[in-house]
């Protein structure tokens, strides 16, 4: 299941963790907080200048990208009924550059380095918090961010190959179920290392 990362020897595969987890968690906040179009298009600018200095390959980083098209292909429309077409721009842009930086983290950063990061930074605070725990519990969620992108596509794909078209809901349900599949797979894995307590 882990097993995103593609190596390299870029300026971001080789700067720490600890450092990138920071930048992701900023730049992340100042897309949520901010509404601003220059702001959002300033953020844009910055993501495709970290893809490009990462020498990501283009069909590695648009493959991270396309699967959240869908999930905008439902959503945009309702926002635009409910709030107008900037605030349907504005929640797109939002959710694909969110997407694309916790994409380039798994891609630049193996998560082991995650979890040393995570625990290095928590060490002071081992009397109240179990820093291998939450580095854990950071590496899994960032992770299934492109892990659920991967499970749309391969819908998608077994629903093209059999020819069907269908609703939101042909395509959620095939989708919730495999999730809710691999999360009691990835719980059983989890159990049997001794992380149930």
């Amino acid at each position: 299941m882990i097993g995103v990362f593609h190596p390299g020897t870029s300026l971001v595969h080789r700067a720490p963790a600890l450092v990138k987890l920071g930048l992701l968690a900023a730049l992340v906040t100042v897309v949520a907080v901010v509404p601003s179009p220059i702001v959002l298009g300033a953020a844009s600018v910055i993501v495709v200048a970290l893809f490009v200095v990462s020498r990501m390959p283009l069909r590695l980083a648009f493959g991270q990208v396309v699967p959240i098209l869908w999930v905008l292909a439902f959503t945009v429309p309702v926002q635009v009924v409910f709030g107008g077409w900037e605030a349907a721009a504005v929640m797109a842009v939002r959710l694909v550059l969110a997407v694309a930086l916790a994409a380039l983290y798994t891609l630049t950063t193996p998560v082991t380095a995650t979890l040393d990061a995570m625990q290095a930074m928590l060490r002071p605070f081992r009397r109240w918090i179990d820093p291998d725990r939450v580095g854990l519990a950071l590496a899994l969620t960032i992770r299934c961010v492109p892990l659920l992108a991967d499970l749309v596509r391969e819908v998608l794909e077994a629903r093209k190959a059999r020819g069907a078209e269908g609703s939101v809901l042909a395509l959620a349900v095939p989708v919730i179920v495999r999730a809710l599949r691999t999360a009691e797979q990835l719980g059983e894995a989890l159990t049997a290392r001794g992380f149930d307590d």
